[in-house]
Parts: C-alpha cells; sequence; structure tokens
C-alpha cells in the first residue's frame, strides 16, 4: 500500500511538507518552514507529526525557504538520509541555509539585547551550523527530466518549472506502490513560474502520470493586464519627483533578479533616470552570482546579454550593503534612492530596519513585487492597515503603497490550465495545494471545468491511500 500525508502547503502557502510511504519506506517532498499567521508559525516549534529519524529521503522542488526552510531543524531532529534536489537549487541553498540559520540566531540576540522576546531568552529555531549539517546530505541531480534512485523502491525525475533558478517539477515513482508490482507515479509540480518571464526558460511539458499535486498560489486570481514594466516606470518617475526613497521588499532568491533584470532595462531604454540602486541582502547578492552559472536554465534574451560581455543583472548605478554597518549607512543617504531587501513579505530580515523608516515617511514608496501571506507585515500593509507592529513598535503607514502584480513568479491559474493541458492521460486524481483556502478550491474549480478531472483540497494532516 502506498500512502501520501500533507504536513504543509495545504490551508496556506507556506511550510511545504508532503510524505510518502510506499514499500516500508517513506520520502518527504519539501521541507518547509511556516510563515505568516501566528498558529502556522507555531506549527515550526512543534514535534514533527512523523519521526525524523524514519526518514528515507528528502526531495527539494526548488530553494525558496517555505519549501527549505525546516531541513536544518530535521536534520537536528534525527534525519540522516539524502537530499534530493537540482544542482542549481543545491548551489542555492549553500548561500540561503546557512544565512537563514544566521538570520535566526542574529533576530534572537537583537531581541534578547532589547528585551522584545516573551521567551527568556529567544532561541533560534537552528542556527548555521545546523544549516551547514544539512547541506552534507545533499544529492543533486541534473534538472532534465532522467530518473534517479532516491531510496530502495523510490525513483524521481526532475524536470524545469520556471518559477525561479534550479525550480522542479518532480516525477515520483513508486515501484512497489501496488500489490501487484505496478509503479505508481505522482507528480509534483512545485511552484510554476509564468511564461515568457525574464531570465529563465518556461516550465516544461509535464510528464504523465497517476496523481498530480498543484500548486494553487493564484487559483482565484489573473496577473494584472498592465504589464510590470510600466508599473515600475511610473513608479519609479513619480517617487524621483518627490526626491524620496522607494523601499522593495523581495525574496532574495528569484524576485531580486527579476528587479534588478527590469530596472537595467528600463535604464538602457531611458523610461527611467539612472538612480542609486542597493541591494540590502548579502544573501541575494551571492544568489544573482548563481544566476549566471546554469547557462542550461537562461532563455535566449538572458543568454544573449550574457555572450555579450554585459551583466544583466547590474543597473547604472548599483552597490550591495554586505555588512550591518553598510545597511545602517543606508539610513543617512537623502534623495531618491531604490532599496532592495529581504524578506520579501516583511517577516524579517534588514527590510525590517528600512521599512520602519519609510513606511511613516508620506514622500517615500515601498513597493511590494510579489506574493504577500495571510498574516505576513506586508499583507497587513497591502491590505491598508494604517499602523503595523515591527519589532514590538507600533509603525504608522504614511507611505505611497505599490503592488506590481505581473512580478510573480507564480503562474495564475490560466497558465496552469496551460502547463496541464500538456498531460496526455488523465491522472486518476489531482490535488490542489500550496494556495490558501478560496485559492486552492478554485483552482480546482478551474481543472473541473477545463478538463472534467477528479480534483480535491486536501487538509492539514490528511492521509490518502494511493491506488
Amino acid at each position: 500500500m502506498a500512502t501520501i500525508s500533507f504536513y504543509g502547503g495545504v490551508g496556506s502557502v507556506t511550510g511545504s511538507k508532503y510524505l510518502l510511504e510506499s514499500g516500508g519506506r517513506k520520502v518527504l517532498v519539501d521541507c518547509g518552514l511556516f510563515q505568516g499567521l501566528k498558529e502556522l508559525r507555531e506549527r515550526n516549534w512543534q514535534d514533527p507529526p512523523f519521526r525524523p529519524r524514519e526518514i528515507d529521503a528528502v526531495i527539494i522542488t526548488h530553494a525558496h525557504i517555505d519549501h527549505t526552510g525546516y531541513l536544518p531543524r530535521l536534520v537536528k531532529l534525527g534525519f540522516s538520509g539524502k537530499v534530493f534536489t537540482s544542482r542549481a537549487t543545491g548551489d542555492l541553498l549553500k548561500i540561503l541555509l546557512p544565512d537563514s540559520g544566521r538570520l535566526q540566531q542574529e533576530e534572537a540576540d537583537y531581541r534578547n539585547r532589547h528585551n522584545l522576546t516573551s521567551h527568556a531568552p529567544a532561541l533560534p529555531l537552528y542556527d548555521e551550523d545546523d544549516a551547514k549539517d544539512a547541506l552534507k546530505l545533499f544529492e543533486l541531480v541534473a534538472n532534465d527530466g532522467e530518473l534517479v534512485e532516491v531510496c530502495e523502491g523510490f525513483r524521481a525525475a526532475f524536470s524545469v518549472a520556471g518559477h525561479i533558478l534550479g525550480a522542479s517539477q518532480v516525477l515520483v515513482e513508486m515501484e512497489n506502490g501496488r500489490e501487484n508490482g505496478d509503479a505508481i507515479k505522482f507528480l509534483f509540480s512545485g511552484d510554476l513560474g509564468h511564461y515568457d518571464q525574464p531570465i529563465l526558460n518556461d516550465p516544461v511539458v509535464p510528464p504523465d502520470c497517476d496523481y498530480l499535486m498543484c500548486e494553487s498560489t493564484y487559483g482565484n486570481r489573473l496577473h494584472g493586464e498592465i504589464h510590470s514594466d510600466a508599473q515600475l516606470t511610473e513608479i519609479i518617475n513619480q517617487a524621483n519627483k518627490r526626491n524620496a526613497p522607494i523601499l522593495i521588499p523581495a525574496f532574495a532568491v528569484g524576485r531580486t533578479q527579476e528587479i534588478l533584470y527590469l530596472i537595467r532595462q528600463l535604464e538602457e531604454e531611458k523610461r527611467i533616470p539612472v538612480l542609486p540602486v542597493v541591494v540590502d541582502s548579502p544573501m541575494a547578492s551571492q544568489a544573482t552570482q548563481v544566476y549566471n552559472r546554469f547557462n542550461e536554465e537562461h532563455d535566449e534574451e538572458y543568454a544573449s546579454i550574457l555572450a555579450n560581455k554585459k551583466h544583466p543583472l547590474r543597473t547604472g548605478s548599483m552597490s550591495t550593503a554586505s555588512s550591518r554597518e553598510d545597511s545602517k549607512k543606508l539610513n543617512d543617504q537623502k534623495g531618491t534612492r531604490i532599496i532592495i531587501s529581504a524578506s520579501g513579505m516583511l517577516t524579517g530580515g534588514r527590510v525590517l530596519h528600512h521599512a520602519m523608516r519609510v513606511l511613516p515617511n508620506p514622500d517615500a514608496t515601498i513597493i511590494f513585487a510579489g506574493y504577500q501571506a495571510a498574516g505576513t507585515t506586508g499583507r497587513r500593509v497591502l491590505e491598508g492597515e494604517r499602523e503595523v507592529r515591527i519589532m514590538k513598535q507600533w509603525i504608522p503607514v504614511r507611505c505611497h503603497v505599490e503592488k506590481i502584480e505581473g512580478f510573480s513568479a507564480h503562474a495564475d491559474w490560466k497558465a496552469v490550465l496551460h502547463w496541464l493541458s500538456g498531460l496526455k492521460v488523465t491522472p486518476k486524481l489531482v490535488f490542489t495545494t500550496h494556495g490558501e483556502p478560496e485559492a486552492a478550491e478554485a483552482m480546482a474549480q478551474h481543472i473541473r471545468d477545463a478538463f472534467g478531472w477528479t480534483v480535491e483540497v486536501p487538509h492539514y494532516g490528511e492521509m490518502v491511500e494511493l491506488l
């Protein structure tokens, strides 16, 4: 008998964890941190609903922390098997996981020094050493659709998903899944990119499968009709007239690179002035270097820029803030400048210190260029709350608040249907996950309406037998 259990990425867009069991073996697909609502974040500290020591292997679809950030904790709790992921994802996680551990240590220290904690003392979920221990378990594979053995009775094939560099859709074959010995094929979409986005190739056509897990982040929405370049042009030019700062909270991997690419393009087309651009995220700076090392995932335009010895992700007046001191110096700068900093949902990191200064400034601008999960500070600002709590301080929101929908690295529901249309054989059952409840339900209905397939929206802790 084979089963799948849903321990994250259901009812929310964070904490992705899906446990496959077959033939006495257990494989965890994704191992993400919960973010956003307090009730979700508390799950990170609770004992996991499975025994880490009993997990035979972990499969990672891509590098974002909501899919990987629990991995050092899993290792700390006893997991010692192999972790399979694409080569580009592995390179990115060499940066992201230690940075995540370091960031948690720094935030715990900050809260302890400033008496901003209800715990005495505040502790990190894991530290940098735990992250480095997790990296020792990695087994890196090509993102080319070829099957590799994950553990006894399990094989997996990784293919381009187009979401961020290295992002994969993963087909898992459970060789002993049925009593007659036939394998069960389970396809995980991972996070799908939308089509014709800059830098990366489009998602590849999905392989046929028995079961399918489909992301639904934008299951109830379409990306805006106004192109992101037109929006960003207008926002930057208006901010420049006010001679005021622009803050862009951005995920260090994927979103930061897209923003830099577009700003460079707009500068070269003379649609915006060349302004100081500061990337205040050491992790984003390192990830940007990784982007140029994986030519096989670049689209034609990006590759052609590289071939002409230009840097596609470098603007006309760009710098990085490597240290805390460099970050603090940004507070003394005057005039229009663009600060790009993590985290993308204002849930932690250096961006919080910039937000505390930008949000009360009526001339300043904050631009949200990515999904803001329920319960995050970014979501509260975006939904119009006039005061938000940051570092236990209430900060008034008086600045200009902008949202650029077209920047999303997630496919909207029409793009998901386009991807699904590539399947030649109808899956037995489709699960919509990685979406807030309304989005997951809407995506499920879109799939039923378009293809007539059987679709379920799973719940946290639910186990489903695979036939």
